[in-house]
């Protein structure tokens, strides 16, 4: 194995009832847990989100609400999920802009928390991004030369994602080989919430979006609290608004 790992590394791959992260919901959950020894355990749940799947989405990943009727709940699923990746580093294909985010979502909606503090977060598809521009079918086929046969099945896709991440080390040398070195490229170190809606700024979080982008997040609370009751009253996800309340928290007791 080439990618040296100092604790397990997860690739998480969702598919989904759609692409907006405040309402819609996971049906298929595949994830592949890579160990420091190189050994491989896979966890694969067909999940029921309790909501119709359009015909688009199904298009896309080929389940149907007929698969998944009798399938459980992801609240029913949410501790055997969450301990199966407790401890370990996360990765993925576009996984800190849909995938964490989303799944996190997925936690708060069934009442547990799920810390991202000292986890780091590899992305495959930045690293691609960076240097390719291309998608998960054509990183495949350009770093492993294989055709990816099953795409947009989540445990194909999760497992894939890894193969072209060991292939993106051996070609990259200036990624480095172990999670730390990668994340530092990439730069996804400092996630304040998965939407992006707060960055931070040396050290310090900021607004990312509207009016304030740029300020300080603690100075506009401050200066002007009924923003927080509009960013909570309003369409944003609950990883933001938790991490909002937090912050103000934070704040007050200062």
């Amino acid at each position: 194995m080439k990618l040296q790992l100092t604790r397990p590394l997860a690739f998480i791959d969702l598919e989904t009832t759609g692409t907006n992260i405040s309402i819609d919901k996971i049906v298929e959950i595949a994830i592949v847990k890579i160990l420091p020894d190189g050994s491989k355990q896979v966890k694969r749940k067909l999940i029921n989100p309790e909501m119709p799947i359009p015909a688009e989405s199904t298009a896309v990943h080929g389940i149907d609400d007929a698969m998944i009727k009798d399938a459980p709940t992801f609240k029913q699923l949410a501790n055997e999920i969450k301990q199966f990746i407790e401890g370990c580093d996360i990765g993925g294909y576009n996984s800190n802009r849909f995938d964490m985010p989303l799944l996190i979502e997925e936690f708060l909606r069934s009442g547990l928390e799920f810390s991202i503090e000292g986890k780091k977060f590899v992305d495959a598809q930045k690293v691609f991004h960076q240097m390719e521009q291309r998608t998960l079918s054509a990183a495949y086929k350009f770093y492993c030369n294989k055709t990816l046969e099953g795409a947009h099945g989540a445990e194909v896709d999760a497992t894939a994602t890894w193969e072209v991440l060991e292939a993106q080390i051996e070609r990259y040398p200036q990624l480095g080989d172990t999670v730390e070195s990668i994340v530092k490229f990439t730069g996804e170190d400092d996630i304040v919430d998965f939407a992006r809606r707060f960055i931070k700024v040396n050290g310090v979080e900021v607004f990312n979006f509207g009016k304030h982008k740029g300020k300080l997040v603690t100075k506009v609370l401050k200066e002007e609290p009924q923003y927080y009751d509009w960013m909570m009253k309003g369409d944003f996800a609950r990883n933001t608004k938790q991490k909002l309340t937090e912050i103000l928290n934070r704040t007050l007791i200062k």
